[in-house]
């Protein structure tokens, strides 16, 4: 059941109104007056049931989610920060000043999966629509990226002492005996494969690894023999077969898992001298050409041709656009490495060609400035990154990098919103402190001629 906001008509003496406390002008409270919260509330009341106890509002869910990924928070300090901060507190829509948290941050947990995919498509359309013009673009720009996992460096060492972990909590859980532990040997064999690369220690550190992969080998047949075949059918069967797969996988294997509870972790060049690899999901991101607003974000597994991206992309973007009454662009444009895909959705894809003849010297600059303005969307994923939680995925799952990167973009365009408000508010106070000055000054200056 949705549960609602109380806005109490008669004021209450011993509570502070925000109203009072808060400066109207402030770009916090400009920026949530311009966003419909009463058709936010309306288009997510399909995800709730008419039943039930009263949810925790959908304004409050909403704006804490908006406040969380415009200020790049986790999930405990954002609700931690509302108590102290009267603003976030009047951008969730409360009346009075709040000295106790809203909701338990597991709350955020419930609702992402409650919304999926498709609601917080829906959430992301409103931070589109606060932008002028973002819903008419007729030109997008169209990049691919990594989205890390929160997981270790992945190592065979690694893996094999997690699964030696594993099965050994697995025997203490069902009361199965096993014939050896080896913890005292685990121990061990880790300290010796340490910095394996030194020519010193190249020799032990493998005969290590390889004794690490032995002992994990047997503690998954032991517990397969010794597991009832009703309790290994129904709890245990894909577990184990997954780290008989990690053991069994080598350097030239596809499919490989890096991670044993981020399975669908994928390994994706970066080719970069600082960091060669990054373990994580591709994301493609979509961005206005003269407004600059994120219009889709969509996070997919594996590592998939970066033209093979496109139409799900555009997919995606015409459903956030569709939400708010927008129109698709006509033009994309891409760097070479969606070459392959000329024609996607009924966008036409633009790639650099090198050498292009029969264009005149006016259409050969039109387009290198075309291309050149295409470089703007990096420091764009820059910024998604490292100031809107994209720079490491702690978000469990698929459907984690899916609503990670969704979340990001729309934290991204919010702060640009409030970025703008923020410079229109010193501007006009600026102007208006100057012409203030220039009056007093000038009065003062009459009166000493005379």
């Amino acid at each position: 059941m949705i549960g609602k906001l109380k806005k109490e008509a008669q004021l209450d003496l011993f509570k502070v109104q925000l109203d009072r406390l808060v400066n109207k002008s402030h770009e916090l409270c400009q920026l949530a007056s311009e966003i419909d919260w009463k058709g936010l509330e309306i288009e997510l009341s399909c995800y709730y049931s008419t039943e039930g106890r009263p949810s925790i509002p959908i304004r409050t869910m909403v704006g804490m989610l908006y406040l969380k990924n415009m200020f790049n928070q986790s999930d405990e300090s954002v609700v931690a920060r509302w108590i102290e901060n009267p603003y976030w507190q009047y951008f969730t829509g409360e009346q009075y000043f709040q000295s106790t948290q809203p909701f338990d941050p597991s709350e955020f947990v419930h609702f992402r999966k409650r919304m999926g995919q498709e609601g917080l498509e829906k959430i992301m359309s409103y931070t589109v629509k606060i932008h002028q013009g973002a819903s008419s673009e007729k030109e997008v720009q169209i990049d691919s990226t990594v989205q890390p996992k929160n997981i270790t460096f992945p190592t065979d060492s690694k893996l094999a002492k997690k699964i030696i972990d594993n099965c050994l909590a697995i025997s203490k859980n069902e009361e199965t005996k096993l014939r050896q532990s080896y913890r005292r040997e685990v121990k061990q064999l880790m300290k010796d494969q340490y910095n394996s690369k030194h020519p010193s220690r190249a020799k032990k550190a493998r005969k290590a690894r390889k004794r690490l992969k032995t002992i994990a080998g047997r503690l998954i047949r032991e517990l397969q023999r010794e597991l009832s075949p009703e309790l290994l059918s129904t709890d245990y069967e894909a577990e184990l077969s997954m780290y008989e797969q990690v053991l069994s996988q080598k350097r030239g294997t596809k499919n490989k898992i890096y991670s044993l509870h981020e399975p669908e972790t994928a390994c994706i060049a970066k080719g970069k001298a600082h960091k060669a690899y990054e373990f994580g999901s591709k994301v493609t991101i979509v961005r206005g050409s003269k407004t600059g607003v994120i219009l889709g974000a969509l996070s997919v597994t594996g590592n998939p041709h970066d033209s093979k991206l496109l139409s799900p992309v555009l997919q995606q973007c015409n459903r956030i656009l569709d939400a708010i009454g927008g129109v698709m662009p006509q033009v994309a444009i891409t760097d070479r490495g969606y070459r392959g895909t000329k024609v996607a959705e009924g966008v036409e894809i633009n790639i650099p060609t090198p050498g292009k003849k029969n264009q005149s010297k006016y259409q050969k600059q039109k387009t290198r400035k075309r291309f050149r303005a295409r470089a703007g969307i990096e420091p764009v994923i820059g910024h998604i990154k490292h100031d809107h939680r994209m720079i490491r995925n702690y978000l469990k799952g698929v459907l984690g990098d899916i609503v990670n990167a969704i979340s990001a973009s729309m934290g991204f365009n919010l702060k640009k919103r409030l970025n703008q408000l923020a410079f229109l508010h010193f501007f006009f106070n600026a102007q208006m402190l100057d012409e203030f000055l220039e009056f007093t000054f000038g009065e003062i200056d009459i009166k000493l001629r005379y």
